[in-house]
C-alpha cells in the first residue's frame, strides 16, 4: 500500500522487539485505564486499537484511529437505532429460530454493510463500521454500546499518543533503506535478465516476476511524502527528524518513474519468451539481436544503480544511449523496438534526473 514504508522483509531482532514492545504498552495502557474508570471487567475494545492500528509507519496512526473511531461510532449508532425498533435477539433465539431476531439481525446486517462502503477511504471500505455493528447487535446489554464508544475511544487515544513516542522509527531512515534494499534486488534481477540474453535465450524464462519490487518505489516515496508534511508541523513526537538526507527525495522519485519503465521492460520480455515458445535457432537474426542486447541491460543496470546511490552517472548514461543507438541501427525491426523501448525511456527519466540535479 500505499501508505507503508519499504523496509527489508525480514526486520532485524531489535527492531522486531521494540515493535512487539510498543504493541503490549499501547494494549495494556488503554486496559488498566479503563479498569480503573470502571466501564468494563474485561475491555477488550480498549486493547483492539493496538493491534489494529500500530503498523510500521507509527505516524501513520492517527489517521488510522480517527478513521477507525469514527467506523465505530457510526456502527454503534446504526445498531443502536435498529434495535430501538426492532426487538434484539433474545436467549430463547440461542436454541430456536426466532423470526424477529433474524429480522433485526438482517437489518443491521444491511445498515452495517452500507455504512461500510459510504464511508469508502484510502481505497477500502471501512470495516470498522460493520464490525462494531455486530458486535453490539450479538451483546445487546444495557449501557455496553456506550461503554465500548469509551473504550474505543480511551484505546485509540493510548495509540496515537503513545505510539509515536515509544522507540519511534526514523521516517527517512527507513525510506532509504527501503531505497538500497530496492536497488539491490532490481540489480540482481536485470543482471540476471543480461545474462540469460547473453546466451541468446528467452531472458525472461526462470526469472521470477515479482510484483511487490516495482511497487517499492511507490510505498516509499508516498511515506517519504507523509513525513515531509509532518516535518512541517508542530513537532509533537520525540525524535522526529528536522529534515531528510541530502537527495533522497530525487532519488525516490527516480526510482519510482524507472520502476515503471523497468517494469515494462521485463514484461515485454516475459511476453515475447511467452510467444516464441523456445529460444530461436543459434546464428538467426532474432539471436543475435537478444545477444546484442545484453551489453545494453548491462549498462542500463549500471546507471541506474549510480543514479540511485546519488553518484554521478553522466558517463555511464551516454555508454547506456549510445549502445542504445547501437542496436537500433543494427536491429531496426518492430520487436527489437518494443523491446528497447523500456530501456530508452529509463535513459531519459536518468537525464531528467542529472539535468536536475544542482
Amino acid at each position: 500500500m500505499p501508505g507503508t514504508v519499504p523496509v527489508p522483509l525480514d526486520p532485524p531482532p531489535r527492531a522486531r522487539v521494540r515493535s512487539a514492545a510498543r504493541l503490549a504498552v499501547c494494549a495494556a495502557v488503554p486496559w488498566f485505564l479503563c479498569l480503573w474508570w470502571g466501564t468494563s471487567t474485561v475491555p477488550v475494545p480498549a486493547a483492539l486499537p493496538a493491534v489494529l492500528i500500530l503498523r510500521d509507519d507509527v505516524y501513520d496512526a492517527p489517521r488510522r484511529g480517527w478513521e477507525r473511531l469514527v467506523g465505530v461510532v457510526v456502527g454503534v449508532a446504526l445498531t443502536t437505532l435498529v434495535l430501538h425498533w426492532l426487538p434484539p435477539p433474545a436467549a430463547s433465539s440461542v436454541t430456536s429460530v426466532s423470526a424477529a431476531a433474524s429480522v433485526s439481525f438482517l437489518a443491521v446486517l444491511a445498515c452495517g454493510c452500507t455504512g461500510m462502503y459510504l464511508m469508502y477511504q484510502g481505497g477500502a471500505p471501512n470495516q470498522q463500521v460493520l464490525v462494531s455493528a455486530l458486535v453490539i447487535y450479538a451483546t445487546a446489554l444495557p449501557g455496553y454500546a456506550l461503554a465500548r464508544l469509551v473504550e474505543s475511544a480511551v484505546g485509540i487515544a493510548a495509540v496515537v499518543l503513545l505510539g509515536p513516542l515509544l522507540w519511534p522509527p526514523d521516517p527517512y531512515r527507513s525510506a532509504a533503506a527501503g531505497l538500497r534494499a530496492y536497488r539491490g534486488e532490481l540489480d540482481d534481477l536485470l543482471g540476471t535478465v543480461a545474462a540469460r540474453l547473453g546466451t541468446g535465450g528467452p531472458a525472461a524464462r526462470g526469472v521470477p516476476e515479482d510484483a511487490e519490487l516495482w511497487l517499492r518505489p511507490r510505498n516509499g516515496l508516498a511515506a517519504y511524502e507523509r513525513a515531509a508534511r509532518r516535518a512541517r508541523l508542530p513537532r509533537l513526537y520525540l525524535r522526529t527528524p528536522k529534515r531528510p538526507p541530502d537527495g533522497l527525495e530525487e532519488r525516490l522519485r527516480l526510482a519510482d518513474r524507472t520502476a515503471l519503465t523497468l517494469q515494462y521492460f521485463t514484461r515485454e520480455l516475459r511476453e515475447r519468451a511467452r510467444t516464441d515458445g523456445c529460444a530461436p535457432p543459434p546464428g538467426t537474426g532474432s539471436d543475435t539481436a537478444l545477444r546484442e542486447l545484453a551489453p545494453l541491460v548491462r549498462a542500463t543496470a549500471r546507471t541506474v544503480d549510480t543514479a540511485l546511490r546519488g553518484g554521478d552517472c553522466a558517463a555511464d548514461l551516454d555508454r547506456a544511449r549510445a549502445l542504445d543507438l547501437a542496436h537500433r541501427a543494427a536491429h531496426p525491426t518492430r520487436h527489437d523496438a518494443v523491446l528497447r523501448a523500456g530501456l530508452h525511456l529509463t535513459h531519459e527519466a536518468v537525464a531528467d534526473h542529472v539535468a536536475a540535479r544542482p
